[in-house]
């Protein structure tokens, strides 16, 4: 016999799953465009939910804040090169170069390593960041594999400490330093730290 009631729920479950994932979907097409357009200081949720057509309450329902918002709707790639590609030798200054390349066009990533600072769904993309693309460097070049997740992090702190005080911080000894001082400082330290032997 056929149960009427029973799909009927189901529908109706899927159907307000369906809803849910349009809002979803519509605030982070608005959060991603917004803070394109705006940076992350100067976008609001309030402006966030009018170009979403929703009421701003249901951004923070879905994300709490604006910081867990920001979290969810960016996406950043760090655009390593092929880790085959970069010479073992040359490795740590490869990536300095190309870490502070980064820095220095991409307002996203001084966004999210503020949010990352200070909220929890922050820290977790810059982990899963680091984890999915810096990890596989590390892999192809250090001389124990096992101690890749190690030297990885090591080499993050490098590349995290420098962003932190130079675009975050904005300490003046460091924002003074021409990138080709900070390659020259940072680069033999992110060589050590991915193929030298372990101390």
């Amino acid at each position: 016999m056929h149960d009427s009631n029973s799909d009927s729920s189901t529908d109706s479950g899927s159907g307000t799953r369906r809803r849910s994932d349009a809002t979803r979907g519509a605030i982070l097409l608005a959060a991603r465009e917004r803070f394109a357009s705006d940076g992350y200081d100067r976008a609001t949720i309030r402006a966030i939910a009018k170009d979403a057509n929703i009421d701003p309450s249901m951004v923070m329902r879905y994300y709490g804040n604006k910081e867990g918002l920001f979290a969810a709707a960016v996406s950043v790639d760090l655009e390593l090169p092929d880790p085959g590609s970069l010479p073992r030798h040359d490795v740590g200054r490869a990536l300095v170069v190309h870490f502070l390349g980064m820095w220095e066009r991409n307002e996203v990533l001084t966004a999210l390593l503020r949010v990352g600072a200070t909220n929890q769904a922050g820290a977790e993309r810059m982990q899963g960041i680091f984890q999915d693309q810096l990890l596989p460097v590390a892999l192809a070049v250090c001389p124990d594999r096992e101690q890749a997740p190690a030297r990885a992090g090591l080499a993050a702190t490098q590349m995290l400490g420098l962003a932190l005080t130079r675009y975050v911080l904005r300490i003046p000894p460091v924002v003074a330093l021409h990138p080709e001082e900070i390659v020259a400082w940072l680069a033999p330290t992110v060589q050590r730290y991915l193929t030298a032997p372990s101390p």
